[in-house]
């Protein structure tokens, strides 16, 4: 039996040796199968935006679910987390280990990276892995980590000290596998960004430079005084350093004062310097980058957006059939592939989706709805089913009387929830006054007895299995917070009145409760949860600029602790070391940054250094670091914090402004798509749909579906199954802007072979399609 052969269009083809009709029709079915796996394989590409470009020989397809399977991408971020953490035990190390058991774990790890990069390489062509400036990357580090770490080990067998260099190389494999596109994608963003952010900070730089000149000028020969007795002024180098830490105004007054003090009217050239750079090339600062960021950024979701289609024309062209004068999939193979790409949604689910995809009922799905089934797929439809209250069924006279159904009217009122809201308010201010008063103290009964009503009416009310689904997270909230505040004032009631009462912890659990509670303010006023949801938007997001920032700090951190580890020391209060109020040196007697006891702010292990960088990410009192190092070491280390600041505070943190600021507006202002609006059309078409002005507490608004996959879509029908689409908290902002750009692609525009988009810059994605120049 020959073996399977790849067609121009992805389809498994079989050689003809003259089989018996039994072979033919096994034959078949393998073929069949492979055909279905490799669609599947393409669908979830396009569902989760992979860009990887993957053979499509069986072999190849089978290794490539294996590459995605989560436990192979767990075990990568095992890997990478490990190497990390390594500084933490090397020195100068938090808990200091034997170089044998680190270099060990370490040529571990360089094993796992190696073998994943292996792995890699079976799936995708090798004329473009070898292209692949990442799989390079990657490659390259693994070996200057080998050579450093045998060069290091050999000096230390020799004891002769040397210095651990490739460590600042490791966050290169946090930046480069598959799995971090994301944290890869923003690093190409700002590294795109940056040509355009360097004229500004040369104009700027030479703004700084032209004022400090001007300083020196005006203030150098006054023979001025610092308030440490400190000449003021007297050299350029120092004036520049000064006048660059006023922009971040971390020393402001105080540069200012000796030249003030002397005479007031120098006040206007501190003030003008201020306006100019502070305020006026802060701000042109994140406009360069939030115009620039958000132009690369709308090119990285071009091409993801491209490539999202080019996978799923390959996955129609996968198991396409001719009927008539057009190929389309058939109903049963469609259903197949949506079981295999979501098993976790139920079948009445998918009938919906089948119906959206063929309006027309023929049996088939054509391609461009085909196209559309990775977005179908994204969006979240809840399922649910009208279920009588167990009341309802056990008491049924009693829960549908004129007084049960006056009761559950008021509570489901608005005016039921204001009531609530103000008493949580005058909870607040019984919490802020005093304690020791017991008509305060006595009344957190009175407020625990409204809030357990208001939860047993609502548990009377709805029905309890609702109430307390699994994306109920206010209910649950709410319910918790109650009883554990119920339980920790009865145990704090009864161990006052046992007499000598000694129990601060059990006091301090009570008051963190009772304040917790006030949170729920944040549930009942809808604009705060128009802004918590759309936190909880782009948190995941997010955490893209907490790889990048842990990258950077990591980069940093390393080269901190070989410049200055063991330069500065701290020493408990009843040392006796001559020179402990001077962490331990005495180029830092009567500096700053001794008086403020900073001692405990070094360099000498992987946490302390990164606590710095937390610090001087903050800004304030960064000069008084700078300077601290600065003595113990060399002038010119203030250019370490000076290019940290420069990376971190000035592109980063604006970065991550304007990162913030563009998933606020797509969150205030996307419309609803045109899937989402063709679901819900089929959903009202069908009667299926949720009220959609029922108001927001509403227990059906988010509800889960408790649907099991047993029986038909007609079947769960009759039982009172209900769709309706979920809030948009449940989708990242990389989705919507994928969504917003996706939108400027003409429906029948696949764009270039992925082979091409990989390799595309933004140029020619402009190229490729000119109407992008006028979005842009």
């Amino acid at each position: 039996m020959s073996e399977a052969e790849v067609t121009s269009n992805g389809n498994f083809s079989r050689g003809e040796n003259g089989r018996t009709e039994g072979e033919s029709h096994i034959d078949v079915d393998i073929a069949d199968e492979q055909n279905l796996l490799l669609a599947v394989a393409f669908v979830y590409d396009a569902q989760y935006n992979r860009n990887i470009h993957f053979e499509t020989s069986p072999e190849a397809v089978r290794l490539y679910y294996f590459y995605n399977h989560w436990l192979m991408q767990v075990a990568t971020y095992f890997f990478i987390t490990v190497d990390l953490l390594l500084a933490v035990f090397e020195e100068p190390a938090v808990f200091p280990l034997p170089f044998l058991a680190t270099s060990i774990v370490e040529v571990l790890c360089l094993l796992a990276f190696f073998g994943r990069l292996v792995h890699f390489s079976k799936v995708t062509p090798l004329s473009i892995f070898w292209k692949d400036t990442k799989n390079i990357c990657v490659m390259v580090t693994i070996g200057l980590n080998l050579i450093d770490l045998i060069i290091y080990g050999a000096l230390s067998i020799a004891e002769i000290q040397s210095v651990r260099w490739s460590r600042v190389l490791r966050p290169i494999y946090l930046i480069n596998f598959a799995e971090s596109r994301q944290i890869r994608r923003a690093f190409r963003s700002i590294r795109n960004t940056l040509p355009e952010i360097m004229y500004v900070f040369l104009l700027f730089m030479f703004s700084v430079l032209l004022f400090s000149l001007m300083a020196l000028q005006l203030l150098g020969k006054r023979n001025l005084k610092t308030a440490e007795g400190e000449p003021y002024f007297a050299n350029y180098l120092d004036v520049v350093f000064n006048l660059y830490v006023l922009v971040t105004t971390a020393n402001s007054p105080d540069v200012m004062m000796p030249a003030y003090d002397h005479n007031p009217w120098y006040a206007i050239f501190f003030i003008a310097y201020i306006i100019l750079n502070t305020y006026i090339f802060m701000s042109v600062f994140l406009a360069v980058v939030y115009n620039n960021y958000r132009k690369h950024l709308k090119n990285e979701i071009r091409k993801l957006a491209y490539m999202k289609r080019r996978k799923m024309v390959d996955a129609f062209n996968t198991l396409k059939v001719k009927v008539g004068s057009e190929f389309v999939i058939k109903e049963d193979k469609w259903k197949m592939l949506v079981k295999l790409v979501a098993p976790d949604i139920s079948n009445s689910h998918r009938e919906l989706l089948l119906r959206v995809s063929d309006e027309e009922q023929n049996g088939y799905v054509g391609k461009d709805a085909f196209i559309r089934l990775a977005d179908l797929l994204n969006i979240k439809v809840i399922t649910m089913k009208t279920r009588k209250h167990p009341l309802e069924s056990w008491m049924p006279h009693v829960y549908k009387s004129a007084w049960s159904r006056f009761i559950r009217r008021v509570v489901q009122h608005k005016g039921f929830v204001y009531a609530y809201d103000g008493i949580i308010l005058v909870n607040a201010i019984f919490i802020a006054l005093d304690e020791s008063n017991p008509l305060i103290s006595n009344a957190e009964w009175v407020f625990l007895a409204f809030y357990l009503v208001e939860i047993l009416l609502k548990l009377y009310t709805y029905d309890p299995r609702s109430f307390f689904a699994k994306n109920q997270f206010w209910n649950w909230f709410d319910t918790l917070i109650i009883v554990a505040a119920l339980i920790a004032t009865i145990m704090n009631t009864s161990l006052k009145s046992v007499g000598q009462y000694s129990s601060q912890q059990v006091l301090d659990i009570v008051f963190i409760i009772r304040v917790l509670r006030l949170i729920r303010i944040i549930d009942s006023i809808q604009r705060f949860r128009v802004i918590m949801n759309t936190l909880l938007n782009i948190l995941p997001t997010m955490l893209t600029f907490s790889g990048l920032l842990i990258a950077i700090y990591y980069v940093f951190a390393i080269v901190g602790m070989e410049i200055f580890s063991g330069k500065i020391r701290f020493f408990p209060e009843n040392s006796t070391d001559p020179y402990a109020q001077e962490c331990g040196t005495s180029a830092l007697k009567d500096s700053a940054f001794a008086k403020s006891k900073y001692c405990k702010n070094n360099f000498n292990d992987l946490g302390s250094a990164f606590i710095v960088l937390v610090e001087l990410t903050v800004v304030n009192q960064w000069h008084v670091l700078a300077n601290g190092f600065s003595l113990v070491t060399h002038t010119a280390a203030r250019l370490y914090f000076i290019a940290f600041h420069i990376v971190i505070v000035i592109l980063i943190i604006n970065i991550f402004v304007a990162f913030i600021l563009e998933a606020f507006f797509v969150e205030y202002s996307l419309e609803k798509s045109e899937v989402e609006t063709a679901i819900e059309k089929k959903i009202q078409e069908l009667g299926m749909a949720v009220q959609e002005d029922a108001p927001p507490e509403n227990l059906v608004e988010n509800m889960e579906s408790c649907e099991t996959d047993a029986g038909t879509f007609g079947e769960t029908t009759q039982k009172g199954l209900m769709f309706r689409i979920a809030s948009k908290r449940y989708r990242t902002v990389d989705a919507l802007l994928q969504r917003m750009f996706e939108a400027e692609i003409p429906p029948g525009d696949e764009g270039p072979p992925i082979e091409d988009i990989v390799n595309l810059s933004p140029n020619d994605l402009y190229i490729h399609n000119p109407t992008f120049d006028t979005a842009a």
